[in-house]
Order: structure tokens, then sequence, then C-alpha cells
């Protein structure tokens, strides 16, 4: 393949439309997935993409075909899944993993059954095929796609730069701030809609099965270079645009390249990508990594009377 060639299957919408989407998508779920790696509640991400179906099934019942009804739908049954969750564990012994699974489960079948109940009895529904939101289509992202993901990505991080400080001191210890007065369990309940947010635009995108690596991986990623919140929160933004701009480039070329094999699916290509930027990581991170460790153990300890 000449240069030509290449810069002519680069110069298309058909990549670019895409492309900005996911970079936003990556750029949001790369931040707001920070304060939920650094809580340790990884899998929330997980369970926010399973029980957002039923959600997004449900709107589309109710004669929602924009992206944007559809997002709502499944923002409302994520976030009101989490709530249910944080109802178990606070009125029950159940451990939060637990609940965590036992939602997952249920709100997951239940959208299995509306989708499969749409698919054969709702007229027209292949003309907006729910597949996509469970398996990610990211290809077929559109401009009205990237005002729903660019409205609520921005949105996210508005709340997020403007409670900074708050969702610092609950994410490292919620016993200092409650003394201190803030409100533990509002700030909780935010971080969690940050989350459903994050979650809920990146469906259509990369799917529910690979939701929640876009949502770990940049963080994962950052932490082998800083220790600073700011700075982790901020490269694990840049990380995940990277990694969902690169997936969507390598998909799109690689699709033409070997036309033979078929479309390659962007979302997986996508998390394969984020995927490398935390091997890399891991291995010349300049806080974690093994080459900066490996230096920092061999270094001779300096003897009495020598300088330091």
């Amino acid at each position: 393949m000449t240069i030509g060639d290449l810069l002519s299957q680069l110069n298309t919408s058909a990549l670019w439309v895409p492309a900005a989407g996911t970079a936003a998508l990556g750029l949001v779920a790369g931040a707001v997935g920070s304060f939920a790696v650094l809580r340790r509640q990884s899998l929330q991400g997980d369970a926010v993409a399973h029980a957002a179906l039923p959600g997004v099934a449900a709107a589309f019942l109710l004669g929602g075909r924009a992206p944007l009804a559809l997002v709502l739908g499944g923002a409302v049954a994520g976030w009101l899944a989490m709530l249910i969750v944080a109802h178990i564990t606070r009125r029950s012994r159940v451990p939060f993993d637990s609940a965590l699974a036992g939602v997952l489960a249920v709100f997951f079948g239940l959208g299995l059954v509306l989708f499969v109940y749409i698919d054969k009895n709702v007229p027209g529904a292949a003309l907006t095929p729910l597949g996509r939101y469970l398996f990610g289509q990211a290809a077929l992202i559109g401009v009205p796609d990237l005002w729903v993901i660019g409205g609520f990505g921005v949105l996210a991080l508005l709340v997020m730069l403007l409670l900074w400080k708050q969702f610092k001191v609950v994410s490292f210890d919620p016993a200092f701030a409650s003394s201190l007065g803030f409100p533990v369990r509002t700030l909780d309940l935010l971080l969690t809609t940050l989350t459903v947010v994050a979650v809920v635009i990146g469906l259509k995108a990369v799917g529910v099965v690979l939701m929640t690596a876009l949502l770990i991986a940049p963080c994962v990623a950052a932490r082998q270079w800083t220790d600073r919140l700011g700075r982790v929160v901020l490269l694990a933004g840049v990380f995940g645009a990277l990694a969902g701009v690169s997936g969507t480039v390598a998909s799109h070329l690689a699709s033409y390249q070997f036309p033979k094999a078929g479309s390659v699916p962007t979302g997986p290509t996508i998390v394969l990508c984020a995927t490398a930027l935390v091997l890399l990581s891991l291995v010349f991170g300049t806080a974690r990594g093994w080459v900066w460790t490996l230096r920092r153990t061999a270094r001779p300890v300096p003897h009495a009377g020598q300088p330091g």
C-alpha cells in the first residue's frame, strides 16, 4: 500500500467521525474510571454496563429511537441498579461484591429477555438494532452520537472538576471526609452517577462486555507513571482518548488492507490498544514500571562517609 492509498483511506468522515466519538469516550471513561479504580470499585462499571440493557430496551419500547433517548434509558436503569446495590449493602450483611453480582445478573437477564422480545415482536426493530449496545459497533457512530457523547462527557468532567476536592477526600478517606462535614453518601452517589454516565455513552461504541476495560485500563496505565491523583486522572484521560483513536484507525485500516478477512471490529481493537498501553506502562512507567524499579534497586548503596 502506497502513502497515497493510506492517506486516501484516512481522509474520510467514515473514519474520523467514529474516531472523534471514541476519543471523547476514552477521555471521559479514563478520567471518571480513575476514581472507581482508586476506590477499589473497578467492577462497578461492569455492573452498570450490564444493568443498563433493560433501560435501553424500555426506552425503545416507549418509542425512543434516537441515541439520546436510548442513552437516557440505559442511564436510569444503571443508576437504579447501583441504588439497589447500595441499599442491600446498607440494610443487610450481604457484602458489596455479592450484591453487585446479584443485581448485575438480574438486570442483565431482564435486558436479554426484553431484547429478544423486541427483536421478534416489535415492527421495525431491525432499523435500530439493539444488539450493537450488547456487543458494540463503534464504526456506526454518527454525528447524533457525537452530540450525546460530547454533551454528557463535558457535563461529567465539569462535575468532577467542580467537586474535585470533595471527591479526592471521599475516595481516599471517607471517615475523614465525614469529620470535615462532607456529605459522604451524596458524594458517593455522585461518583456512581458519573460512572453510569461514562458507561452508558460508551455502550454503542464498545458494548457491554468491553466497556469495563475502557474504564479500568487507562487508569492502570496512568498509575505506572505517577502517584499524584491529578496527574493520574489527566494521564488516564489521555490514554483513554489515545486508545479510542488508535483502535478506530487500526480497525479501519485493517478492514481495508485485508478485505477477505471481513470487517475488523472496532470495539475489541480499542480494548487491545488500551491493553497495549497498559503493558508498555507496566514496563517503562517512571513511577512503578519494571525497568525503572530495577534501575532504582540496582543502584549501589553509598557506604558510610561517602556522599549519598
